[in-house]
């Protein structure tokens, strides 16, 4: 799958949002200042060609939706970066953060169920 640049990730982030919309209304879900609407309309059209983004036409309008899904990207997005940064390894990843960022007792808790329901999970379909 295709990374996003910054820009484009965020004009994506917004249509994940608000699912569909007309470039005013991506505009409005984007965070302060707003870019200007040529801007927008530029990013949103490099979208299309990466297949990330399409549109219905209503005259001279176009409603844009998303064609990819947010789990789905970052789901590469994660795998990708797990790559480049942590040769591969996620539990490399999971002890950067644990290590780093120090998470609380009550986050690493919540880690340690989620790993554990997935164990479980694994070892039914076994």
């Amino acid at each position: 799958m295709k990374l996003l640049t910054k820009a484009e990730e965020q004009i994506m982030q917004a249509i994940w949002k608000i699912e569909k919309g007309f470039i005013s209304d991506i505009i409005n879900a984007l965070p302060l200042p707003h870019p200007a609407y040529t801007t927008v309309a530029t990013i949103i059209r490099i979208l299309e060609k990466k297949q990330f983004v399409a549109h219905n036409t209503y005259g001279k309008n176009h409603e844009y939706y998303p064609l990819v899904e947010k789990d789905h990207y970052t789901g590469g997005f994660i795998r990708n970066f797990t790559q480049n940064y942590f040769d591969n390894s996620f539990s490399g990843l999971v002890s950067f953060f644990a290590q780093y960022h120090r998470l609380s007792v009550n986050e690493l808790e919540e880690i340690k169920e989620m790993i554990e329901e997935e164990i479980n999970k694994n070892n039914l379909k076994k």
